[in-house]
């Protein structure tokens, strides 16, 4: 079986400024810290096996951050590629408006918002053409302590 290729991470100046502060802050996602850590190692010329052993990773995920710098550069091993799938329907400040709307006073013969209800808003506002209640019941759900009160 033929070995993998090994690639190599080397970081300028810059680069690993860069990567230090991600790992000192603490203030960035949990898998992009751990890329951090994974890239700050390897630069250092540690062996695989000992990152997996110091980060608890998995050996793939080692071997996949290192050839994502190598050929795609630092940016792309410290981000997650663009997923399928549909976008989303409303950005944040039309999610906060919803919620806001939802909060408010029910529309005249309702006792309270349904989730059709918030849906028809949305379409009603102008944030998308359609919109179906499953997808406010999901936006809510993400807010649960908007609607608490």
């Amino acid at each position: 079986m033929p070995r993998k290729q090994k690639y190599i991470v080397s970081l300028t100046d810059d680069e690993r400024v860069r990567l230090e502060a991600i790992t000192r802050k603490g203030k960035c996602t949990a898998r992009k810290l751990k890329r951090a850590q994974i890239l700050l190692k390897a630069a250092d010329r540690w062996k695989d096996r000992q990152i997996v052993e110091a980060l608890d990773v998995s050996a793939a995920m080692v071997y996949d951050i290192r050839k994502r710098c190598v050929e795609e550069g630092l940016d792309a091993a410290l981000h997650d590629r663009p997923r399928p799938g549909q976008r989303r329907k409303l950005d944040e400040r039309q999610a906060a408006q919803l919620i806001a709307v939802a909060c408010s006073d029910p529309p005249e013969g309702h006792d309270h918002w349904t989730l059709r209800l918030l849906a028809g808003k949305v379409v009603e506002l102008g944030f998308a053409e359609s919109c179906s209640y499953e997808t406010v019941r999901q936006l809510l759900k993400k807010h649960p302590r908007a609607l608490a009160g």
